[in-house]
């Protein structure tokens, strides 16, 4: 960008400044500074955008109420924003399931069972628990009458794929997983 920004100006001069060291510099300085403000501009743009927003997220977890925590990856708090905006207003299996699917791993299945009064959510997208399992809970705590029960499921490796894989143990053992990884392996 900075050799683009250069050459355009370098093309609006007079041709009698082209052999000037001195106007040479100055443009070359002049580009560096505009280089560097787009640069910030477009960092400060992209706080207003939770994909894209860094520094910004403390801002975000203001707004929608939540402690701010800079230790936690970007990624789990930038979910933990969306499922706040996404649970606004009446509840539905629809809402619980958009709130969720902005976590990571968050991929479910919702289901109601109005006899013990729980909705019961499995993760279906990845298999195991998700690395930020207690901010679902919160999020989806939040926004689900506190009448009801939600019970939260996980899936794993069952015995019945492993079966069909048709892999041996030392065929298993070569592929150099351990037990928790084999849990949420995908033959």
């Amino acid at each position: 960008m900075l050799r683009s920004i250069r050459e355009d100006m370098e093309d609006y001069l007079p041709n009698y400044y082209a052999d000037s060291n001195i106007v040479a510099n100055l443009t070359e300085q002049e580009a560096r500074e505009l280089t560097e403000y787009h640069a910030r501009a477009r960092d400060v743009l992209n706080q207003f955008f939770i994909d894209t927003a860094t520094w910004g997220l403390a801002r975000w977890e203001e707004i929608c109420g939540i402690p701010v925590n800079e230790s936690k990856p970007i990624d789990q708090r930038r979910s933990y924003i969306k499922s706040k905006i996404r649970g606004a207003g009446t509840v539905t299996l629809a809402v619980i399931k958009n709130v969720v699917d902005s976590f990571q791993n968050g991929q479910v299945d919702i289901q109601e069972n109005f006899g013990n009064y729980e909705v019961v959510i499995t993760f279906i997208g990845k298999r195991g628990i998700p690395p930020n399992l207690n901010d679902v809970k919160s999020a989806v705590r939040e926004i689900v009458p506190a009448h009801l029960n939600v019970l939260f499921k996980f899936t794993y490796l069952r015995w019945e794929e492993l079966d069909a894989a048709n892999l041996t143990w030392d065929q298993l053992e070569a592929l150099g997983m351990d037990w928790d990884e084999l849990e949420v392996w995908k033959p």
